[in-house]
């Protein structure tokens, strides 16, 4: 391995204590390779790795103990409780570090969800990275400590300390989304049973079962099929759904006759795209998707299979404009109004959108670290983490706001946003039944919910947030922006093919740069910093290739997006280092 100053890993401290652990206590990992997750239960990301990291915690699983430190961002994902119920949701099956406080976070140097970090047995860090797509290399590093530490005879082997909740039985399991079929029952996403479920006009006696319960991808009969988390759904005709199978990322088909079930799209070997809605466009000829692990909403045509992306950059954050150009920030909610228009939940930066022809416009939001409980004129209004919108039927649209727990409303007659319902346990889709009601996926208690529509609006205490991750203090004028890249052990920079490093930069407010924007090869670069401006986000977009030695290599892609929030003062730091492996 190459030869590094050994850093001391710092304590792991947090507020909140110790998930998935014998009697909710910090557990022993003496002896033990032990890989730091810093995640967030938001983050579509996150939840990518937590999927990547399945395979490498079942073939370690003797030596290596993952350890995930839940560092918040919105303020739901600080309730204890909250977090409790989302480790089970994502199926989180090692031991979780509670850390509201970020005291973690910041005491490891933390810019970026999802960002880990590995010890070796005796308690020295041995690599960070940050993104996605380092399964490969983790492999060859944990080899590596691993025969360094067996020849040392300093290696303890053993069972994981994760101890596993005891589980409750309910019908349904964090559900999703649901949607209407023709003969007065509903269809609704299982989530955390991995199926699709049919249910009575009663909304909760269950009449049949999609898929076997079990996580996995496989097509098949009803009581075979295989989906992985699956969330939105869509009548393509009165005998065919088509499902958003997210942690596949895979559109799937269901015959509602046979039950037979079928994949008709995937971006497993792109993108992971992470499907979490779907809707048509306004003319009832293409399926437009939700991407939200790649900020993007992507178009789907059912008639030639076509599956393309149709909305967005992959850059995360709020910037409106034509299709092409716009930003999103994981988009999980979608709904068609009657005039055509597209609505649409973008969650991580508590925003309601929409598309109206080829343009992209934002009606309530403030960008990725601003959220709330807030009514009033919809510039000023103020949501937490939506992952739900409803067309009603006199032209209004509601929201499922789900981390503050309410059915909000915009009137786009006057521009106003009103609160209808309150006390709700993350709901996160609803529907118009028959009747004129609301019925509402209330995700966290495991149930669909029937509310009246009220006729008056709720009065609600306005509530303001900014995520408490710390501004970074630089220096006004020029930063050295440095992204940090080391090739996994085994593995070298290929460029062969063309350049194996891509960097891009831009801020919120784009003003903020006076020079440095735009992508380069480069992993570093000169920024130039308004002195005017006080403060704002810097994006950095980073990606490298690295290739195993040998004559046939197989090359892997690391990628990250950081949104780092800066505070411009005299004195500040004229460096910023951010680590994509290293």
């Amino acid at each position: 391995m190459a030869s590094h100053a050994r850093v001391r890993a710092p304590e792991l401290v947090g507020q909140g204590g110790w998930i998935n652990t014998a009697d909710n206590a910090a557990p022993d990992l003496s002896g033990k390779i032990v890989l730091l997750d810093f995640w967030t239960f938001c983050c579509a990301n996150c939840l990518h790795v937590l999927d990547e990291l399945r395979e490498l915690e079942a073939e370690f699983a003797d030596v290596l103990v993952t350890v995930g430190v839940h560092s918040p961002k919105f303020a739901h994902e600080a309730d204890h409780d909250a977090l409790i119920a989302a480790c089970e949701r994502y199926g989180v099956h090692h031991p979780v570090l509670d850390d509201p406080d970020l005291t973690t976070w910041k005491a490891y140097a933390v810019r970026a969800w999802p960002t880990l970090t590995v010890v070796d047995p005796a308690g020295y860090v041995a690599a960070q990275m940050s993104g996605e797509g380092h399964v490969h290399g983790l492999r060859s590093l944990i080899a590596e400590l691993v025969a360094e530490f067996d020849a040392k005879g300093a290696l303890r082997r053993g069972d994981s300390p994760y101890v596993a909740p005891e589980p409750e039985p309910t019908e349904l399991r964090f559900p999703g989304k649901l949607i209407a079929l023709p003969g007065g029952t509903y269809l609704v996403s299982d989530t955390s049973h991995h199926a699709i479920v049919e249910l009575a006009d009663d909304a909760a006696t269950v009449l049949r079962r999609f898929g076997s319960g079990e996580r996995g991808f496989a097509d098949g009969a009803a009581d075979g099929a295989r989906f992985n988390e699956p969330q939105g759904l869509l009548l393509l005709d009165d005998h065919t759904a088509l499902i958003a199978d997210t942690v596949n990322h895979a559109l799937r088909e269901i015959d509602l006759a046979s039950g037979r079930v079928r994949t008709v799209a995937d971006t497993r070997d792109s993108v992971q795209a992470s499907p979490w809605d779907l809707t048509w466009d306004a003319d009832r000829v293409r399926v437009i998707v939700a991407a939200a692990g790649i900020h993007q909403l992507w178009s789907y045509d059912p008639a030639s299979g076509k599956f393309d992306a149709w909305a967005g950059t992959t850059n995360e954050g709020l910037v409106d404009g034509p299709l092409g150009e716009a930003w999103f920030s994981q988009p999980s909610g979608l709904t068609t109004a009657a005039d055509g228009r597209i609505w649409i939940a973008d969650s991580e930066s508590s925003a309601l959108r929409s598309v109206e022809g080829e343009t992209v416009g934002t009606v309530v939001g403030q960008g990725l670290f601003d959220f709330g409980l807030r009514d009033g004129e919809a510039a000023q209004a103020l949501l937490q983490h939506p992952l739900g919108v409803t067309a009603l039927p006199d032209g209004s649209i509601a929201i499922s706001d789900t981390y503050n727990g309410a059915i909000r409303r915009y009137n786009p007659a006057d521009g106003q946003v009103s609160t209808l319902i309150t006390g709700l346990k993350e709901p996160s889709d609803a529907l118009v039944t028959a009747e004129g009601e609301l019925l509402v996926v209330e995700s966290a208690a495991h149930r669909l919910t029937r509310v009246k529509l009220p006729e008056e609006a709720l009065r609600v205490e306005a509530t303001a947030y900014r995520t408490q991750r710390p501004a970074t203090e630089v220096a006004p004028g020029e930063l050295e922006l440095e992204v940090v890249f080391e090739p996994p052990p085994g593995e070298k920079m290929d460029d062969r093919y063309g350049p194996s490093t891509f960097v891009k930069v831009s801020a919120s407010p784009a003003e903020l740069l006076l020079d440095g924007a735009g992508g380069t090869v480069e992993l570093g670069r000169t920024l130039r910093l308004d002195p005017e401006i006080a403060e704002g986000v810097l994006h950095v977009s980073a990606k490298a290739a690295s290739c195993d030695d040998g004559e046939f290599p197989a090359c892997h892609l690391h990628q990250q997006d950081w949104g780092i929030p800066v505070r411009l003062v005299e004195g500040g730091a004229a460096r910023l280092p951010l680590i994509l492996r290293g």
